[in-house]
């Protein structure tokens, strides 16, 4: 009853809402304020009272277009049976700003960023703006692979407007309303784009294509972005009485009381990272961004600055001190391994358990099954397929390790599902072969070609990795590394580093008799707060014993 005697309060600003109403069978509300910024909303929080901020999804506060528009979540709205018709077109109809979940091909459940606008100022067109997606947990910016739509294209529910590439692998987004692709924001091949900043505008008539050539994001777009990791409630600005100095300051360094609140400074992400690449205190910098908060060109204003002052005492390189090198921009995919091998390397108490294994009767075994399965027609089987099976069955026989760390308890798995180390052009992947245990040796070969296949293409879906619980990593068969200590993959807690074999001399029954033998050495690196000394041993002889009897794993 609220909402709907707000709309009867507000009913000569809202002359024709009343026709939408009846036509559409919804309720929108719209509130007037100068002041207040228009948010998304999800779940309960339908419509918000004026001057509170909310997120969806993390994204960003809808940009702001003269009045103030509250915004609607369509998901929300029409499971709960408001809305019969089309909410996002009635929405539109009215400027009213219209968030909702999209699915992008491969995930469920992930968010894109969809926003509704209307400007008055601009005379632009009522249009749709459309964000980057997260569409992974880790997922914080993404890259544009490529646009398989172009500028002018009707677009329908369920084509893919572009492929982005994420932290893990490159994924298709999709449309789900029609209409047409009015601007492409971020073109092919951009990069470090933040989740929830617009790459493209989509409008539902074609003839409003053309009023979009020459559209950039308004300011207010990147403000939103920037305030979309800060704090829901809104800051109270202080003021910041400035003495007088006796020299004045260069302008272009901005070397003042930076914009804080309560001794909290505000930066926009890609302003905060430029800052720490550089070793640069925001404490120094003057913001120049809505609401003094600091962006990307003040700090290359600081630096800018800065390198003025320091060419006038730093000494001259001789061409004999230069250096000769390439500066190779970071992947995704570079990116995410190197911050999750770091957080791990120091959260995670590693120890490490090495034994050798003669792999004599296993490469008999695997001869046998190769002339089957060139018989057959079938795939050969490698030595790895038999390494894989081996620890799968460990991890059955010993499911401690199979294990990984929380803070209130320790989680054991009873699916064993291993993950498979793959170096490939683009960087490190890791495809799982879920319940290893359960299949055989020919599904497992088969399974790991077509991943490691998939993964030199760069075409890995978050089903192809998700889900491990136990990682190998093998650089002895391809690279000839005798032994090595690989690095967990959180959140599980073991992984087996698989070296080359070597033929050994040992001992025979006679005092003066010996013979040759393959060895191969293995080690296993262990999460101590989950797999104790004992625990990690006792898998360890588990597993040579299905390496040196590999029949008993065919049982």
């Amino acid at each position: 009853m609220t909402y709907t005697s707000r709309v009867f309060n507000h009913s000569k600003k809202l002359r024709n809402a009343p026709n939408l109403l009846r036509q559409e069978h919804s309720t929108l509300v719209r509130q007037f304020s100068n002041k207040a910024r228009p948010f998304s909303s999800k779940g309960d929080d339908i419509l918000k009272i004026p001057g509170e901020r909310y997120r969806d999804c993390n994204s960003p506060s809808t940009a702001s277009f003269g009045h103030t528009y509250r915004a609607i979540n369509t998901d929300t709205i029409t499971s709960l049976g408001i809305f019969k018709g089309n909410v996002s077109r009635t929405a539109m109809k009215m400027g009213i700003p219209v968030t909702g979940s999209l699915l992008s091909k491969g995930f469920s459940g992930s968010c894109m960023h969809l926003r509704r606008g209307f400007s008055s100022d601009s005379g632009l067109p009522a249009h749709q703006k459309i964000g980057m997606p997260s569409l992974s947990p880790t997922m914080t910016e993404g890259s544009i692979a490529r646009w398989l739509k172009k500028e002018g294209d009707k677009i329908s529910p369920g084509e893919v407007l572009c492929e982005v590439e994420t932290d893990k692998a490159t994924v298709e987004m999709e449309c789900m309303e029609e209409g047409y692709l009015a601007k492409i924001i971020q073109g092919d091949g951009a990069k470090e784009i933040k989740v929830g900043e617009v790459i493209a505008i989509t409008v539902e008539e074609e003839e409003d294509i053309a009023k979009f050539k020459d559209y950039k994001p308004s300011p207010s777009d990147a403000a939103a972005e920037s305030k979309g990791s800060s704090d829901s409630t809104p800051p109270k600005k202080e003021e910041v009485k400035e003495e007088p100095t006796s020299s004045p300051e260069p302008k272009s360094s901005k070397a003042s009381a930076a914009s804080s609140t309560e001794g909290r400074i505000f930066a926009s992400p890609l302003a905060r990272k430029l800052a720490e690449e550089h070793n640069v205190p925001l404490s120094s910098i003057k913001g120049t961004g809505p609401d003094g908060s600091i962006v990307k060109a003040d700090i290359e204003d600081y630096l800018a600055s800065r390198g003025k002052e320091g060419s006038l005492t730093a000494p001259k390189v001789t061409d004999t001190m230069a250096l000769d090198y390439t500066d190779l921009p970071h992947s995704q995919i570079r990116k995410i391994t190197a911050s999750r091998l770091l957080l791990s390397k120091q959260t995670i108490p590693h120890y490490y358990l090495t034994v050798d294994t003669c792999v004599d009767k296993l490469m008999d075994l695997r001869s046998q099954l190769n002339s089957i399965q060139e018989a057959s027609g079938g795939k050969r089987i490698s030595i790895n397929d038999l390494v894989i099976k081996a620890a799968a069955l460990a991890l059955r026989k010993v499911p401690q390790c199979n294990s990984s760390w929380t803070n209130d308890y320790i989680r054991q798995y009873h699916n064993v599902n291993i993950n498979v180390a793959v170096q490939t052009d683009n960087g490190l992947f890791v495809p799982v072969i879920k319940d290893a245990d359960k299949k055989g040796l020919s599904k497992i070969s088969e399974e790991v070609k077509q991943l490691a296949q998939k993964a030199k293409e760069n075409n890995l879906k978050p089903v192809d990795y998700e889900g491990g619980t136990f990682t190998v990593s093998n650089l002895g068969g391809p690279f000839g590394i005798k032994q090595f200590c690989a690095i967990i993959n959180p959140p599980q807690s073991g992984i087996l580093a698989i070296g080359s074999a070597e033929k050994r001399v040992v001992p025979g029954t006679g005092p003066d008799e010996f013979k040759f033998a393959s060895f191969m050495s293995v080690t296993l690196s262990c999460d101590h707060r989950v797999i104790d000394g004992a625990i990690g041993a006792e898998w360890l002889k588990a597993f040579k014993s299905y390496i040196e009897n590999p029949e008993s794993m065919l049982l």
